[in-house]
């Protein structure tokens, strides 16, 4: 009898922790929410890039043993979202040359310096785009003038248009993008370290961008 009656509660205890677990996720539904890639379903107007779920990231070869990854950590742009979607829409960014992080201190005041980025005379790095070719639903490469450290030259980023919605945490329309590309880091004059760290810089962007709800 008494084995039996250890199991018994051992199946109820079971029950009661499975109970709970599934009303635990029941503040999951709340935040449930639609996102479409029907660029004629986004309201037109100006979305501002947020901060915190943006992120670009440069990667680079070191000495042909790897693709060394750094990350700035201070963005900030607006999209300007037209009617007619992704082809006549326009997107300038900023970001803070001074928020470079390699995450090796030294290196980030070596980049930082006069031989490289030399943020104390250029602190910003721009992005402006000048024109749009799609590829696909969605998807298209963006050209732009980017500036970095007072040089401007034109650089193509291969973007997916990830989905339009409403955010369930903000309630604001938001947009999202991905991004990826590559410029010649010589071009723009940043020369220091040649060859043994490489030529070709990739970049990976991720970002939200967000139009407050009115009022």
């Amino acid at each position: 009898m008494r084995i039996v009656f250890r199991r018994a509660v051992s199946v109820s205890a079971v029950a009661i922790a499975l109970a709970t677990a599934l009303g635990a996720c029941t503040p999951l539904q709340v935040v449930t929410h639609t996102v479409t890639q029907t660029e004629t379903r986004v309201p037109a107007g100006q979305y501002k890039l947020d901060p915190h779920h943006t992120s670009v990231v440069f990667n680079i070869d070191h000495l042909k043993f790897s693709h060394f990854t750094m990350r700035f950590d201070r963005v900030a742009g607006e999209i300007d979202w037209k009617a007619g979607g992704l082809d006549t829409s326009q997107v300038e960014v900023t970001i803070d040359a001074a928020s470079i992080d390699t995450n090796v201190p030294l290196l980030d005041k070596m980049v930082k310096g006069s031989d490289m980025l030399d943020v104390e005379r250029n602190p910003q790095i721009r992005f402006v785009s000048t024109r749009f070719e799609r590829t696909g639903e969605a998807r298209g490469k963006l050209t732009g003038d980017l500036t970095i450290r007072g040089v401007t030259q034109p650089v193509t980023l291969d973007v997916t248009f990830n989905g339009y919605g409403n955010d369930p945490l903000t309630k604001a329309d938001t947009l999202g993008f991905s991004a990826t590309g590559q410029f010649s880091r010589s071009k723009f004059g940043l020369t220091t370290w040649y060859p043994a760290v490489g030529d070709e810089i990739h970049v990976i962007i991720q970002t939200e961008a967000a139009r407050p709800p009115a009022g």
